[in-house]
């Protein structure tokens, strides 16, 4: 059975929990183990979290639109927001996963688990608009 959520949430970081509810209800509905609702959710946040933090010069309120859906086979997450044009795919560096935690610099790991959880991303800019698409396959 097919599971569709859509949010419109504020660019504060205070509108987690109602992903992580979103998230979770999702994950129920479709039956999917915890362990891959955990990485959805988990990768989830560090996207809003960077977004919120670091997509916008100004602190006027920016809306951001997620898009949960699930099926029995795929768990898909569509976030679309008008910060800065920025394609984590290509734009973000890979962290430096063998340096010490003292000689690594903030942030970047919040991508590389995008990058690994993540079954399928794709990005794309438009009309001002950051699209990114997150899959995950039951079976990945």
């Amino acid at each position: 059975m097919k599971v569709k959520r859509s949010l419109c949430i504020a660019s504060d970081l205070s509108e987690l929990e109602r992903l992580h509810d979103a998230v979770a209800e999702l994950g129920e509905a479709g039956d999917w183990p915890p362990d891959l609702v955990y990485q959805v959710d988990l990768v989830l946040e560090e996207l809003i979290v960077n977004t919120v933090n670091y997509g916008y010069d100004d602190d006027a309120r920016h809306e951001i639109e997620v898009t949960l859906t699930s099926d029995e086979d795929v768990f898909t997450v569509e976030i679309i927001d008008d910060g800065h044009a920025f394609n984590p795919l290509s734009d973000a560096p890979e962290p430096d996963l063998d340096a010490g935690i003292e000689d690594r610099p903030i942030g970047g790991l919040g991508i590389h688990l995008m990058r690994v959880m993540m079954d399928d991303v794709h990005y794309r800019r438009e009309e001002n608009k950051n699209h990114l698409t997150l899959i995950k396959r039951r079976n990945g």
